[in-house]
């Protein structure tokens, strides 16, 4: 580990009372810090290492805001491997010093979270060197949190890619060719292409504020997209997903509470979700999130679905 020397951190903290007591100088040393940083190339592998090291106790202890390490962007520091060595060793260090939880937080403040493999030379730019460089140094965090990027970034896609199609009144046929390819393109998996669909289409709604209204104007919106939610409902898990994603849409807008028992009966009947997935989320599948009121206006469907499961069994045991 890169501790500090007695004598270091004496000189550390004295530097950073000066800067907190006079303000005017954290800007200046900011400034100064983001020019000395571009000029890297010129320190001996020594003295960067050093630098890199001071760089990450600066903003592990608020010095210098992690945005100045966006500087190490420049083409000259990535192509021969410079900028990522500093990196690494910065990040490193920062992670001995303040943990990883704060090493990730600072790179989500610095807006670096997005940008990890641009620091990379074009030639070594892959998933495959990504894991071995971080992982190599035990930085396992950062390549959760690119990972974690890169789902994010790949659902906006997903979703772009829908309300593209759907503002070209392209087929539901066709759209779900897309949205599949895209999938499988990126990875993501169908419970969650689900809850991207269900909230992409209810943005598209212009609802009325009259919760007597809403209702009949959301299934009427609904049975349009019945054909597109019914593709990626293959799965128990997906059909669940749906209904929380229902039941979280009608808790947090609050014309459509009395809503969410008819969309329900709209899916089972356009066999977007089985009566199984629908017991089971009444059981002990569904939310905190307006759990009584839900659950009570769901009570009579439930029964229904219950009697009509028994009689079904009682003509199987007579036949």
């Amino acid at each position: 580990m890169h501790k500090l020397s007695n004598s270091n951190f004496v000189h550390l903290q004295v530097f950073i009372k000066l800067t907190r007591r006079y303000k005017y100088l954290e800007k200046m040393f900011e400034e100064e810090m983001k020019k000395v940083l571009v000029f890297i190339k010129g320190f001996k592998p020594i003295d960067r290492i050093k630098l890199a090291r001071m760089t990450a106790l600066w903003i592990g202890n608020g010095a210098v805001p992690p945005t100045v390490l966006l500087v190490l962007n420049n083409e000259h520091l990535i192509k021969n491997g410079i900028a990522l060595e500093f990196l690494v060793e910065l990040f490193v260090t920062f992670k001995q010093e303040k943990g990883q939880s704060s090493l990730v937080q600072n790179l989500k403040k610095g807006g670096l979270e997005s940008k990890l493999m641009e620091f990379f030379p074009l030639n070594k730019r892959t998933e495959e060197n990504f894991r071995q460089v971080f992982l190599d140094k035990g930085l396992t965090e950062i390549v959760k949190l690119h990972k974690a990027q890169e789902s994010q970034e790949a659902k906006r896609e997903l979703t772009q890619a829908l309300l593209d199609d759907i503002h070209d009144n392209k087929a539901h046929k066709d759209i779900i060719v897309d949205i599949k390819e895209l999938a499988l393109k990126n990875s993501i998996p169908e419970h969650e292409i689900i809850g991207l669909i269900w909230s992409t289409v209810m943005s598209l709604g212009e609802w009325n504020k009259k919760e007597e209204l809403v209702t009949d104007q959301a299934i009427k919106h609904l049975r349009g997209y019945c054909t597109l939610l019914q593709a990626f409902t293959n799965t128990d898990r997906a059909e669940l997903s749906l209904v929380l994603k229902v039941q979280e849409f009608c808790y947090e807008n609050m014309n459509f509470m009395k809503a969410f028992q008819k969309i329900i009966l709209l899916f089972y009947k356009t066999e977007i979700l089985s009566e199984e997935t629908i017991l089971r989320w009444y059981k002990d599948g569904h939310s905190p999130k307006g759990k009584m009121h839900f659950l009570e206006q769901m009570k009579n469907m439930v029964e229904w679905l219950q009697n009509a499961e028994e009689e079904s069994e009682s003509e199987d045991e007579e036949d």
